[in-house]
């Protein structure tokens, strides 16, 4: 029997990862107690008990309890000290998970009336990645994204921002938050202006609500990504749309079932993206109110859904792929899951 390889160990890209929600739980309440800040006694539980809080995000009222706890956990990053500490503690994080690259995902306007404004919160947080990159030797770079629940004109306000950051550090546009609020159309003057200056476009789509997102996120925004996507798996034509052309959809299997899109990590279409020919890139969302980082998803992959290491291995060079790490960086990563690959497990 061959022996088991460990995905620690298995070199891979981090493409869906939400700057909030990477914190550490212990980082949070430091902060709070730093800040006087008092969290609400579902994210302490959480937190302290290292079990995700019982969400149930599919009806309205759960995603606004979803969005009440990570909002209070944004409450406490307050100070540039706090920035730098995240971006590091996220990095040592997906080091350890075997991540060569990483794009963090931030909506500057929820940092800025604490930093100075939103290009002083953006400065920071891209000099944050830029000395952590250098500094653990992980490829990081930012993607600015928008609020779906506020108006288009401050995505557009977004964009420009981006584009403009787009030589320091800013690889990607995207767009989050409740999908059930806000049509994509509605915002696809502001990915055009992103499209413009050069960055991917990378809007969530497919989690909330089914295949129509998905589709509106291909046809009103273009997207070269799709932040989740899995409810694609409902229609077969989408699927073979996104397969023909190579749209990767980055799905975070315990973030689906933490916030009840599925019920169990077996019921995660996982199996039907990858044999429809959909590249995967799998993410930990918020890991911080999920409970699970990187290498836990391709461990969902093998332990639910029956992944072999050379198909784990294939998951890793599909998010390598997608990712906008330059071409270098992607040759010596795919090289790594070539070797990874090549030597039997412990």
């Amino acid at each position: 029997m061959e022996r088991v390889r460990d995905v620690s160990e298995l070199p891979k890209a981090h493409l869906h990862l939400h700057f909030t929600g990477s914190m550490r739980p212990g980082t949070v309440l430091e902060l709070a107690d730093k800040y006087g800040v008092r969290l609400p006694e579902a994210l302490v539980e959480a937190l302290t008990s290292g079990e995700p809080p019982r969400l149930r995000a599919t009806d309205e009222r759960g995603w606004f309890r979803f969005q009440r706890l990570y909002d209070a956990a944004r409450s406490c990053v307050r100070e540039p000290e706090d920035i730098r500490r995240l971006v590091r503690e996220a990095a040592e994080e997906d080091v350890r998970d075997g991540s060569g690259w990483l794009e963090i995902q931030v909506d500057p306007t929820s940092y800025a009336p604490r930093l100075g404004g939103l290009i002083p919160a953006l400065e920071i947080i891209l000099d944050a990645v830029e000395t952590t990159s250098r500094e653990t030797g992980l490829g990081m770079r930012v993607l600015v994204a928008a609020n779906r629940m506020k108006h288009p004109l401050d995505a557009r306000t977004l964009a420009r921002l981006a584009v403009r950051y787009a030589d320091r550090g800013v690889v990607g546009f995207g767009l989050s938050n409740d999908e059930r609020r806000g049509m994509a159309r509605d915002f696809d003057r502001a990915f055009h202006i992103a499209r413009e200056g050069g960055l991917l476009s990378a809007p969530h789509g497919g989690e909330l609500t089914g295949p129509s997102s998905v589709r509106d996120c291909l046809d009103d925004l273009e997207a070269n990504r799709i932040g989740h996507g899995v409810r694609a798996a409902e229609d077969p034509r989408l699927l073979k749309r996104l397969a023909d052309r190579q749209v990767t959809c980055e799905v975070c299997p315990a973030s689906n079932v933490a916030l009840g899109v599925y019920e169990k990590p077996e019921d995660v279409p996982l199996r039907t993206l990858f044999e429809a020919g959909v590249p995967m890139a799998l993410g930990a969302d918020d890991p911080l109110l999920f409970g699970s980082r990187l290498a836990a998803q391709y461990e969902i992959a093998r332990r639910y859904h029956g992944f072999t290491d050379p198909e784990l291995a294939e998951l890793a060079r599909q998010s390598i792929r997608a990712s906008a790490a330059p071409e270098d960086v992607k040759a010596k990563l795919l090289s790594g899951v070539d070797d990874w690959l090549s030597h039997p497990g412990a």
